[in-house]
């Protein structure tokens, strides 16, 4: 049987932490799984929460790795990626914006043999949305069509917390990225490597500002600079 890790970032998620676990734990995908839970310099007792967390699940294989400082989302995943040592990798958020139902749609291309990386796009199917932040959407497709062009894909949501990827794809990449400049970085290397790759539409409550949303108009403009960059890198 397969195994599944599930890397999760985790900077300042106090309140939702304990959930989301709750919720990844809950979904059944037949899938042998490792939680790997990265903390990126958390400061709002977050950190008081991971033993807590292993006692409450003693049967679940979770690893916790504390991060001497805050360096980024990108730093946090591919600290992950490293700890990983599963066949099948995914990304989840530590908020409750994504929703761990989705993973055997998400899963189900790669397991059928059709697709070695899938991203989940929060801008097609049919599966609920949250009515949202008009200008971050726009934001968001904007930076997706940009990497298209530089990647020739066609992917609707480059920027999605939601990839998922054979083992083999991450290990064949040298990832550098510290910042929200992971999601073109990946994007583009898995563009060069010519790796099978599907999309799937997935369901999205995102959060505003005052609930705790982390990404600002001065991420978008790295990961502006960032599709440029690793379209020739």
């Amino acid at each position: 049987m397969e195994t599944l890790s599930i890397v999760i970032p985790v900077f300042n998620e106090k309140t939702t932490l304990e959930e989301i676990i709750r919720r990844v734990i809950a979904v059944d995908i037949g899938l042998t799984r490792e939680i790997i839970l990265i903390d990126d310099g958390s400061t709002d007792g977050t950190r008081a929460l991971y033993e807590p967390i292993k006692a409450r699940w003693p049967n679940e294989k979770i690893v916790c790795q504390l991060q001497p400082e805050n360096r980024g989302k990108g730093a946090a995943v591919r600290k992950g990626f490293e700890l990983a040592t599963g066949d099948i990798v995914l990304i989840q958020d530590a908020d409750l914006e994504y929703d761990p139902a989705d993973y055997p749609q998400l899963l189900k291309p790669i397991l059928d043999g059709k697709a070695d990386v899938v991203y989940g796009s929060r801008f097609v199917g049919s599966d609920a949305h949250r009515v949202h932040l008009f200008w971050h959407m726009q934001g968001n497709r904007f930076l997706t069509t940009l990497s298209n062009m530089m990647t020739n894909l066609n992917l609707t949501d480059m920027e999605t917390c939601y990839k998922v990827f054979r083992k083999e794809v991450l290990d064949s990449m040298t990832l550098i990225s510290n910042t929200f400049t992971i999601e073109p970085e990946l994007t583009a290397r898995v563009a060069r490597g010519r790796w099978r790759m599907y999309e799937v539409g997935i369901s999205y409550a995102g959060r505003d500002y005052a609930e705790g949303k982390k990404i600002t108009w001065r991420d978008g403009f790295a990961a502006l600079w960032a599709i440029f960059r690793f379209r020739f890198l």
